[in-house]
């Protein structure tokens, strides 16, 4: 069964840091590009970051530029999101997905997501 799991979430100060973790199972990352995205409550989902399949290329959303960073580790399978100076609209459920390239094609298979929630 091909199955992507994200973890690491949780509740966090403002100004604090969190590192989400995303392994793949029934499949191997290193084909995949893998997006980040994270959806508020009572919001629409939004993309994050997207990584390319050798890590060698990376884009942030403008809202996260500077305090995420997303990487990946392709012999453990795993792909990372580093996140720092966390701010309380960085709060909701966080996900990842695969897809063949960051660009141009849709992400065909989703974790189960993670919450984030940033308060004080």
């Amino acid at each position: 069964q091909l199955q992507l799991v994200e973890s690491g979430g949780g509740l966090v100060q403002p100004g604090g840091s969190l590192r989400l973790s995303c392994a793949a199972s029934g499949f191997t990352l290193n084909y995949y590009a893998i997006g980040w995205f994270r959806q508020a409550p009572g919001k629409e989902r939004e993309g994050v970051s997207c990584i390319s399949k050798s890590g060698g290329s990376t884009n942030y959303a403008d809202s996260v530029k500077g305090r995420f960073t997303h990487s990946r580790d392709n012999a453990k399978n795993t792909v990372y999101l580093q996140m720092n100076s966390l701010k309380p609209e960085d709060t909701g459920i966080y996900y990842c997905a695969a897809a063949p390239a960051c660009l141009g094609y849709d992400y065909a298979y989703w974790g189960q997501g993670t919450q984030v929630t940033v308060s004080s």
